[in-house]
């Protein structure tokens, strides 16, 4: 891999939440801009997790090509491609005018996601699956309290779970799901959306696992959206019991 990564300026990208190392390899001529990602522990599991979704992915959706995957005994290193395009909650805060116009291109992305044949997808992001992993989350001091959404502020991890099992059970409405369907996820080219990124959470699971995440984003821009959002999915009373759940399922991740 270091080979091919001679005469690319290196930029470390500070946004986002992984816990690794994440670099913008731009500059080089003739060559495209690519992105490294780094990581030991856990998170070298989570970039495993995120290779293996990019290279199944590729085949139904756009998402960064993987140029080159390298992974030991602790560590792991993911060479992908970088995307054009700027993300929806740039193009959202640079052209409030166009706020309708792209929200209705998400909902027509995320309605094209969810179509994915459900057998066709080997990896699952259930919610027992996930609660799973969150109460060892949560066993392991992991959680970030100070991170929690305005609505949980104060919350300990332990009253986000209790409050979690209080909705239990829901519905199943599986789909495939990209399971952190965030405004900074979503690349957008001329008003359509271009690809996505990050999408280590690929797996079947409920569609509200996306959209409660991408509903609580448009809550920042207000006049309608989240209300759009849905009008457009094409659901018109919103489960607002799912809505909390998979919101604070978030806030364990």
């Amino acid at each position: 891999m270091a080979a091919s990564l001679d005469f690319y300026l290196w930029a470390r990208d500070t946004i986002g939440e992984s816990g690794g190392a994440v670099y913008r390899l731009h500059g080089k001529a003739g060559a495209p801009d690519l992105f490294l990602k780094h990581g030991a522990a856990s998170v070298a599991g989570d970039i495993t997790d995120e290779m293996a979704r990019l290279l199944w992915l590729a085949d139904h959706l756009p998402v960064p090509e993987v140029r080159h995957f390298v992974r030991t005994d602790d560590a792991a290193w993911l060479l992908i491609t970088a995307m054009p395009g700027r993300t929806a909650f740039q193009c959202l805060e640079d052209d409030p005018g166009a706020a309708d116009t792209i929200v209705d291109a998400l909902a027509a992305f995320l309605r094209r996601l969810h179509a994915i044949p459900i057998d066709t997808c080997p990896f699952t992001s259930a919610h027992p699956h996930r609660l799973a992993r969150a109460r060892a989350r949560i066993d392991a001091g992991l959680i970030d309290l100070d991170d929690f959404d305005e609505a949980r502020a104060g919350w300990s991890a332990e009253r986000v779970w209790d409050a979690m099992q209080a909705l239990l059970p829901l519905a199943p409405d599986p789909v495939v799901t990209h399971g952190d369907f965030s405004l900074d996820n979503i690349l957008m080219i001329d008003g359509a959306v271009a690809g996505l990124i990050d999408v280590g959470r690929v797996g079947i699971a409920d569609r509200y696992q996306d959209l409660a995440i991408l509903w609580n984003c448009l809550h920042e821009f207000g006049g309608g959206l989240p209300e759009r959002l849905f009008d457009q999915y094409g659901i018109a009373a919103p489960d607002q019991a799912k809505l909390r759940f998979h919101l604070m399922l978030d806030e364990l991740f």
